[in-house]
């Protein structure tokens, strides 16, 4: 029996729409199978330069210029105030793309999925993927909603993982078991002008916040600590954001006239990666792939960069058939070289060496600009940005010896502030 769909997508993310739009505007046939019903909340609302071109191939960069909010870089700081960094994309290394975009998840996620139905994907929400039967001229979807046949899958569920859990490819990551608890506040004390629109990141000892602003209003705030940190407090999730806030006084000062609009949620022990990411007539994508860490806002990056992949990958093998095996290698030894890169990051993040190196940029051999272009999503095969890191990851862990850069105190006194802006 012929197959209903040439691709059929686990998922209405951003991941899973990206593939489907890419793929229906090729003129394939795609079903996306999504187990909610949109709009529904969802943390992840910081994007990266580097999703910009994808977002113009999408066909939805206009559409984000009216309603997202300006994102021209981050700023880093330490939770008593001592050292502030700002990191503007406009000062990175070799960037293309100088702006990026804040985004609420709820309204960013519908805005691709229904994207993905005027190209031409068939989208069913509502619907959830029981399991998946492969065979060798075809996959079938066993669904809440009933049975469809696809010549290949993409399993873009996040970090439900449908084919991941069905195959027990998820792999733990053991010195990332972190917790996290969020939501969204109104009032937040921002910056005037373009620094309005910054990413903050407050890291404090055992612990990082994020805010991100989401509109004229409205702000993304979070906490992430350890999950036994989590779990030796015994307090709700609620409790605990407020009181690590209130432990801060750069938290303080920025959520002292704030008022909560949603719920606290929360989730724990999230970062894992699977042991493979393709297989005969599957492709792993966006959180089904793996998630690292929510901090530096690579979720949402991943999930663009590899939704677009599949899309490209597949629409290439539905056209030549004996270009799958070498066509699907390219693509996980592609996703793989850039997860290396970002769980490399993300783990110097965690030692304390890194943020003393971290809050102390040199222009010197270019390398705050170098980690500036990594912050901003690019993670290509440039030679000059992977020696500029190479050298930075040697001073991180030299640091742990010796005093190359300032030393925290971890009482500073908040009114010692100095604040570094990179330029």
């Amino acid at each position: 029996m012929q197959p209903e769909y040439d691709v059929a997508i686990i998922g209405g993310g951003p991941a899973g729409s990206t593939a489907g739009i890419l793929l229906a505007q090729a003129g394939r046939r795609v079903v996306i199978v999504e187990r909610e019903k949109f709009p529904r909340f969802h943390i992840g609302e910081s994007l990266l330069p580097y999703s910009v071109a994808t977002f113009d191939r999408l066909g939805v960069r206009e559409e984000l210029d009216r309603w997202a909010v300006d994102k021209r870089g981050a700023e880093i700081a330490t939770a008593c105030g001592s050292r502030v960094v700002k990191f503007l994309f406009e000062n990175g290394f070799r960037l293309r793309h100088r702006r990026a975009y804040q985004v609420e998840r709820a309204k960013f996620d519908q805005m691709l999925l229904d994207r993905a139905r005027t190209a031409g994907a068939e989208v069913r929400e509502q619907t959830a993927v029981e399991r998946v039967e492969f065979a060798s001229d075809a996959v079938t979807l066993h669904t809440s909603g009933g049975v469809l046949r696809a010549r290949y899958v993409i399993d873009a569920s996040g970090r439900n993982a449908v084919i991941g859990q069905q195959l027990d490819l998820k792999q733990p990551l053991p010195h990332l078991r972190k917790f996290s608890c969020f939501a969204h506040y109104e009032h937040v004390q921002r910056d005037c002008g373009i620094e309005a629109g910054l990413t903050r990141l407050v890291s404090a000892e055992g612990h990082w916040f994020w805010l991100i602003p989401l509109d004229d209003a409205r702000t993304s705030v979070g906490v992430v600590m350890d999950v036994d940190a989590f779990k030796a407090a015994k307090q709700s999730p609620e409790e605990t954001l407020d009181r690590v806030i209130d432990a801060s006084p750069v938290m303080r000062e920025r959520m002292r006239d704030a008022r909560r609009r949603t719920p606290v949620h929360a989730i724990g022990d999230y970062s894992y990666r699977n042991a493979r990411l393709t297989g005969p007539r599957w492709m792993l994508a966006g959180d089904a792939a793996g998630f690292i860490d929510p901090i530096f806002s690579t979720g949402v990056f991943l999930a663009i960069h590899s939704g677009e992949q599949c899309a490209d990958a597949l629409h290439a093998v539905l056209a030549k058939p004996s270009r799958e095996s070498r066509l699907f290698a390219r693509y996980e030894r592609g996703l793989r070289r850039v997860m290396d890169k970002y769980l490399r990051f993300v783990t110097a993040w965690y030692q304390p060496e890194f943020i003393e190196v971290f809050t102390s940029p040199t222009q010197k051999f270019q390398l705050a600009p170098a980690v500036n272009a990594v912050l901003a999503g690019n993670l290509g095969n440039d030679f000059g940005i992977w020696w500029r890191m190479q050298l930075f990851y040697l001073i991180v862990f030299l640091q742990r010896h010796y005093p190359l850069c300032p030393r925290l105190e971890s009482r500073a006194p908040a009114q010692a502030q100095a604040v570094a802006e990179v330029s």
